[in-house]
């Protein structure tokens, strides 16, 4: 493979005359810039792209990690990655890890090899111990309602966010309260958990855990969880649910089973994706493109200043009142 010696040697002028006509430099005779541009073209040289953003201090590429790319919160997470990248001439690298921790590893391990300039965790599966390990590796943003003191952090304040959507529900008369989650022990399903227990012990009413529903994310566990909703004896008259999938899902089932939304069950759901305004879902909005923007602002900051920060950055939630409350 050719180097830039030997297309100074060809055209007969310095390596730093063809390093300046390479980076586009203004300082260059036309004669000279004529005569390596003419010896590049003959010997077709390529740039070894790695090692100049090696010796530059960058990569221009971002890790974004994330469970699946065909669920709507997370594509629309990198939806707002993608679009704030492209502003920066940045390119992404997706980790798609189905929650396996060696997957989210690889991601890490590029960054402290400095292949990455960033990783984005829209969703976490890896202990926290084990990513403090990588604190001094780069710039580490979490998608996540996190109370750590480490990385920078993006989120709506689910506790908070939780608890006025259990409000809600309350003002239209329902106590008795089912609700679903995305992964039991992941963060922001802890808040919710916290939420729910210290509301249901001011109603007076007792934590049922066949009430709990983990692992629901999609329109075919809404389905599931209508068929499991026939063999309670005691049925809520509210679900909460994870998000607008798991809610549309219930609705699509509901008529199967006879049951009347929002009179026999009613339903509250978080996200505002598309679905939710099509099938007229009650939902709690997340402004899920710009925490997608904001991680890469973070990551760029925390580049430029050569540090990592640890800021916590709370996004606004709000209420969509449709059809099914």
């Amino acid at each position: 493979m050719a180097t830039i010696r030997d297309i100074a040697k060809l055209a007969g002028v310095s390596v730093t005359t063809v390093s300046r006509v390479l980076n586009n430099h203004p300082y260059v005779s036309d004669e000279k810039k004529e005569a390596v541009l003419k010896v590049i073209e003959e010997i077709n040289y390529k740039r070894n792209i790695h090692a100049v953003h090696l010796s530059k201090g960058f990569s221009n590429l971002i890790g974004v990690v994330l469970p699946k790319i065909d669920h709507p919160y997370f594509s629309s997470i990198v939806e707002g990655i993608s679009e704030e990248a492209i502003k920066h001439h940045l390119q992404l690298v997706l980790f798609q890890t189905n929650y396996e921790p060696a997957k989210e590893l690889e991601a890490l391990e590029l960054l402290r090899g400095t292949l990455l300039d960033g990783v984005i965790f829209c969703s976490r599966a890896i202990s926290f111990d084990v990513l403090k390990e990588y604190k001094n590796a780069g710039p580490i943003v979490l998608c996540e309602d996190s109370d750590q003191s480490h990385f920078p952090s993006l989120s709506i304040p689910h506790e908070q966010a939780f608890q006025f959507g259990l409000d809600y529900l309350i003002s239209k008369g329902h106590t008795k309260i089912a609700f679903t989650l995305g992964r039991m022990e992941g963060p922001n399903s802890k808040k919710r958990r916290k939420a729910y227990k210290t509301k249901m012990k001011e109603l007076g009413e007792p934590i049922r855990s066949e009430w709990i529903f983990d692992k629901c994310l999609s329109i075919t566990d809404g389905k599931q969880l209508m068929e499991k909703l026939q063999h309670l004896e005691k049925k809520p008259t509210a679900f909460f649910v994870t998000n607008d999938q798991v809610a549309a899902g219930i609705l699509l089932s509901a008529e199967q089973y006879k049951i009347k939304i929002p009179q026999d069950i009613a339903i509250l759901s978080f996200d505002n994706q598309p679905i939710a305004d099509i099938m007229g879902i009650t939902t709690i909005e997340i402004p899920i493109k710009k925490m997608g923007k904001l991680a890469v602002q973070s990551i760029i900051h925390c580049k430029e200043k050569r540090e990592q920060t640890n800021k916590k950055m709370t996004l606004p939630f709000r209420l969509i009142e449709r059809k099914t409350v």
